[in-house]
């Protein structure tokens, strides 16, 4: 039974074996990509990441809040610039997620990040929420957004992140119609891994991603939400590196999700500082969310 089958009528209790099969099965993980050894025998590899949603966080929902705007544009004035200098002091290469929609408003600072040896990754039109979305609309959005990424840096994105890491019964599909290597935006593991669409291979790898590993969920701020979570800059670095260590000892990957707006300010830019060091220090293969994928798939073992 396909999971786009008509159950809308039954409780998930209600649900027969078939269906509910068919909804844990439709995309599932495969065979894990972890590679005997990492280039140069470093001893794990470490793929940094910054989802620069700018002001597409608030834009997505219809919103017009000048002041959560004004966050957003932070994420540009400051916040890219404030990375870009940590990154280039440790002669590291990560990957930038972009919204079109952000990337539109700021072509040059796409362009400078590409030029500097940076990816430039999918993340949808303007942040938007797949899992609402028809098949029809969440493709032509992610086609658009590839080609105004292509436009303005004159490489055409080969991965992608779902916005909010929201991953429709649609969204495999469009990836692998648009023949994209990569996603991450899914959790199934620490290593990469082949992703399967109703038991088929796709050909499209995972390069997963963590809450734990992510900046937002220890520094968000909404002030017309009842929650505030907030967390110590030195407790999330505790966090991350502790996570890091983890992977230095098992010989897997350490991924980490930042966002310019939120890492990028002067109390907590020193974070991804301490991280980048740590990792020299201990002699890991720094890379792009892309190198990364193309070399565990070519030397998975």
């Amino acid at each position: 039974m396909s999971i786009e089958s008509n159950h809308e009528e039954l409780k998930p209790w209600q649900w027969d074996e078939q269906h509910w099969r068919g909804v844990l099965n439709h995309v599932r993980a495969g065979r894990t990509l972890r590679p005997k050894a990492w280039p140069n025998n470093a001893p794990c590899a470490v793929a940094i990441s910054f989802d620069s949603d700018h002001e597409t966080n608030e834009l997505r929902d219809g919103g017009k809040s000048i002041g959560r705007m004004s966050w957003g544009q932070y994420g540009n004035r400051v916040g890219v610039p404030n990375v870009e200098k940590v990154l280039n002091r440790f002669d590291a290469r990560a990957s930038f997620y972009v919204p079109a929609v952000a990337a539109l408003t700021y072509p040059d600072e796409q362009k400078r990040l590409a030029e500097a040896g940076h990816e430039i990754g999918l993340h949808g039109w303007i942040h938007e929420l797949n899992s609402v979305l028809p098949y029809e609309a969440e493709r032509d959005l992610l086609l658009r957004a590839s080609d105004a990424l292509t436009a303005i840096t004159g490489i055409r994105p080969v991965g992608m992140r779902t916005p909010s890491w929201d991953f429709s019964p649609h969204t495999l599909r469009i990836a692998e119609e648009m023949g994209l290597e990569y996603d991450s935006s899914l959790m199934a593991d620490v290593d990469c891994y082949e992703l399967l669409l109703d038991g088929r291979q796709t050909g499209v790898v995972e390069l997963p991603v963590e809450w734990i590993r992510d900046d937002a969920v220890y520094f968000m701020m909404n002030r017309f939400s009842a929650l505030r979570p907030y967390t110590a800059p030195t407790d999330v670095l505790d966090i991350f590196k502790r996570e890091l260590d983890a992977a230095l000892e098992d010989g897997g990957l350490f991924q980490l999700t930042m966002h310019p707006h939120v890492i990028g300010a002067r109390s907590r830019i020193w974070i991804l500082e301490e991280i980048l060091r740590y990792a020299r220090e201990r002699k890991a293969w720094i890379a792009t969310h892309s190198e990364v994928v193309r070399y565990v798939k070519k030397h998975a073992a």
